[in-house]
């Protein structure tokens, strides 16, 4: 069983320009997912997937391996991550002759992720053959079945997903989760079998929402710069 681990982080950043390497409490915010990957017990290999020779540099900085650049095609905005991943395992196991059975993907833009959750959802895929991808999520603030609703071509308002009944009570909802790119754990089979992961048979894998947060713009700098702070 090989089980590879991957930081994704190409060099463009439109939210917030060269988030990868930004300082968070004096350190790049990349830096970060590298030393919680480093402490997971259940990966064999931690690769840093990038287009961006500075983000590379940093990387490498914290230990991280940068065996391979990615092709400029799949750093642009509008490219998806899955090219992505198979181009990180078909490139590794070229260069390093061995055959990959999962890949991890851990997001640089959670930060406050520990090592228990990664190898958490790492377990929970290997405990169950017939699942093709584990995600880290965490329990929202919202629930569509109860205060989410979507605006109808109609114009009016109506909530996202309908019951048999109305549901008054949020504790009468179903279980929901928000996703958070903690952690991606994608069997290699389904890279190939799906053109996306929201096609395979997912399961997920529940985490702390206060160790959730994706920053995406400078007010999420703010909040997980204030979590770290107050832990």
């Amino acid at each position: 069983m090989f089980i590879l681990g991957t930081i994704c982080c190409r060099g463009g950043s439109k939210g917030v320009p060269g988030k990868n390497i930004k300082p968070l409490l004096g350190k790049p915010l990349i830096a970060y997912t590298i030393e919680t990957a480093l402490s997971s017990s259940l990966l064999n290999d931690i690769i840093i997937s990038t287009d961006s020779t500075q983000i590379a540099d940093v990387a490498k900085q914290f230990g991280a391996n940068v065996p391979f650049m990615r092709p400029d095609d799949l750093a642009t905005d509008t490219a998806s991550k899955w090219p992505v991943f198979i181009h990180a395992v078909e490139t590794y196991q070229k260069m390093y002759g061995v055959s990959v059975d999962y890949l991890v993907d851990m997001d640089v833009t959670v930060p406050l992720k520990l090592p228990i959750d990664i190898n958490g959802a790492i377990q929970k895929a290997l405990d169950d053959t017939n699942v093709d991808v584990v995600i880290t999520g965490y329990e929202p603030e919202r629930n569509p079945y109860f205060n989410m609703m979507e605006i109808k071509p109609n114009g009016f308002a109506e909530i996202v997903k309908k019951g048999e009944k109305p549901i008054v009570r949020r504790q009468d909802a179903p279980e929901v989760y928000s996703l958070t790119p903690a952690a991606y754990v994608i069997k290699k089979s389904a890279l190939y079998e799906f053109e996306h992961w929201s096609k395979a048979k997912c399961k997920i894998y529940p985490m702390p929402r206060e160790r959730a947060v994706d920053i995406d713009t400078e007010i999420d700098f703010k909040i997980v710069e204030f979590l770290m702070n107050n832990k």
